[in-house]
């Protein structure tokens, strides 16, 4: 597997994993961006547009455009991706709880 490859999958669930958080499940692609910096993801906002887009295909999260940024929204599978219910392909399956 490319590194690439495992950056993009780390970062996707990263995201989903950012959304969860929220109280409304969303936040827009700069928010996004700087999370994902924290887990040392540095990369350029159209980078992460990306990334959403292709959740987006997943049926994992929506967007709406604002401006320059895009708001993601987790969808219903997102979440259930989270809570480990199942499995969306191309996204790191999140750990065990307590692992």
């Amino acid at each position: 597997m490319s590194m690439d490859r495992i950056i993009r999958e780390e970062a996707r669930l990263i995201i989903l994993k950012a959304l969860a958080e929220q109280s409304d499940a969303t936040l827009n692609s700069e928010l996004l961006r700087l999370n994902l910096e924290r887990y040392g993801i540095s990369r350029p906002r159209a980078w992460v547009h990306g990334e959403l887009d292709y959740l987006v295909e997943m049926a994992a999260v929506t967007l709406t455009e604002a401006g320059t940024v895009k708001v993601a929204m987790l969808t219903d599978k997102g979440q259930r991706h989270v809570e480990r219910k199942l499995v969306i392909e191309g996204v790191k399956r999140p750990s065990l709880p307590g692992g």
